[in-house]
């Protein structure tokens, strides 16, 4: 038999095989909803590809994660409902727009200097930076936010500072970086409910000591690396961008390094309840969890037990709130071997 009679042979079985399934139940196996890469996604929505990674870490697009790991992807359908939303793509552009220092005193008609004291007291918190030729963060708002703060705080933007908050600058005190960490810690989360995965993202803002204090085991630590979600947005490509990246990402002060290992304390004790993490020699490794869709219609998720205000008390004008109860923080406490250094 020449090469040629084989292939038609296969090629006759395989039509045959397919046939036979398609006639079993009178119609084709169902398949899976077709999806496109977020290249093409941004393509097809008509925005550049920094606002569609922007919309996705907003949850303003779904998107589902890959078989087998992988960049996420976004449903056809989705880019049909945003398609069809009024104003489109205007509308969806103005959600992610940014804007940098001069740009947003602008837009709240005060002076530069007066909006950088605000955004290192917490009142306005960056969505992103960049890095200048100097190697130096640039941090960017949204837009939409910096006109919600002036609807909602207009007496911070005229007048003299409050005592609080003067106080709290002439400390030396810089909120921009925290705030930029807790809301991309906040939207990673609402990204998954695997409990590893949610996990990985507490995780990740704690260096490797304080890490292997609270993750004693190193097998867990390495389920952890593997497990983490990957941002779509956010993946600086130079390697200045990349080590400014990792340096931002890390808690630096006592009291969010608190914060963040009772978060950790927490997920891990509802992870190791879910399944344990894989050993060496496990058949197949622990359970997978299949991917979800996430983005603009998230299912509900369990938040964290503690969770970090999005501004400091000299913007809030109130106290902070507890992270846990007395008891609860207490047991806690002795559990991270956290002997109050410097936290307040």
């Amino acid at each position: 038999m020449t090469v040629k009679e084989v292939l038609r042979a296969h090629t006759a079985a395989h039509e045959d095989a397919s046939a036979e399934t398609k006639g079993q139940g009178g119609h084709a196996p169902s398949v899976a909803p077709a999806t496109v890469a977020a290249g093409r996604a941004s393509q097809e929505l008509g925005v550049r590809r920094a606002e569609f990674e922007l919309a996705v870490h907003l949850g303003l697009i779904a998107v589902t994660g890959a078989p087998g790991g992988g960049r996420p992807r976004v449903h056809e359908d989705e880019i049909a409902r945003l398609r069809e939303q009024p104003g489109f793509p205007d509308a969806l552009v103005e959600r992610v727009r940014t804007v940098g220092t001069a740009q947003a005193a602008a837009l709240l008609d005060i002076a530069p200097a007066r909006f950088t004291r605000l955004a290192r007291a917490g009142c306005v918190s960056p969505v992103t930076f960049y890095l200048n030729r100097y190697r130096a963060v640039v941090w960017l708002y949204l837009a939409d936010e910096l006109a919600a703060f002036a609807a909602r705080e207009p007496e911070l933007l005229a007048g003299r500072t409050p005592p609080g908050m003067r106080t709290m600058l002439e400390s030396g005190a810089d909120w921009r970086a925290r705030n930029w960490r807790s809301q991309r810690i906040d939207r990673l989360l609402d990204r998954t409910t695997d409990p590893w995965a949610r996990t990985a993202v507490q995780a990740s803002a704690l260096d490797p000591v304080q890490l292997a204090e609270v993750v004693d085991d190193p097998y867990e630590r390495a389920y952890l690396v593997r497990v983490r979600p990957e941002p779509v947005f956010g993946r600086p490509g130079s390697m200045a961008a990349r080590e400014a990246m990792a340096e931002l990402m890390l808690a630096d002060d006592p009291d969010e390094i608190l914060w963040r290992r009772v978060n950790l304390t927490l997920e891990l004790d509802s992870a190791r309840e879910d399944r344990p993490a894989p050993r060496p020699g496990d058949d197949g490794g622990a359970r997978a969890t299949p991917p979800a869709r996430t983005g603009a219609r998230p299912r509900a998720v369990r938040p964290a037990p503690a969770t970090e205000p999005a501004a400091p008390p000299a913007c809030l004008g109130a106290s902070r709130p507890a992270a846990v109860g007395r008891t609860t923080r207490k047991g806690l406490l002795a559990r991270l071997g956290w002997r109050g250094r410097g936290a307040g």
